[in-house]
């Protein structure tokens, strides 16, 4: 995905158009898929859905934009392997303080040596001999 919207921002000569691109067909994608599986959606919610549930499309937004307009310039490689890097750290972090409601699965030792490993992993990857 990050070599084809990279690819599609520099030959549009627009990471911003790009990605308006990328998730105008992911919406026709997702909604086909949501009416040919599920039909139209019923809401029968009764509490309220707080607003923070949103936030993820913000970050998609952000990230699809980051490496669209990163991955050209950087690498889509190196771009890839910190984007995976930060998200086992952030990861790592929503689960030790059990943040947005997640279950809570406290930073072990072991849990911290996999993740100074990953770093070790992504160093060796991007390392040029």
């Amino acid at each position: 995905m990050a070599a084809l919207n990279g690819n599609l921002g520099a030959r549009l000569q627009s990471p911003a158009l790009a990605t308006t691109v990328l998730f105008f067909v992911g919406s026709l994608v997702s909604l086909s898929y949501l009416l040919a599986t599920e039909g139209l959606p019923k809401f029968n919610s009764v509490e309220p859905i707080p607003s923070y549930l949103y936030f993820g499309g913000f970050f998609v937004i952000f990230y699809i934009l980051s490496i669209t307009w990163v991955g050209p310039k950087f690498g889509i490689g190196n771009a890839v392997v910190f984007v995976l890097l930060g998200q086992l750290i952030s990861m790592t972090i929503i689960d030790h303080f059990s943040l947005l409601g997640v279950v809570q699965n406290t930073l072990s030792a072991q849990r911290l040596l996999g993740l100074i490993l990953m770093a070790a992993g992504v160093f060796l990857v991007v390392k040029r001999v």
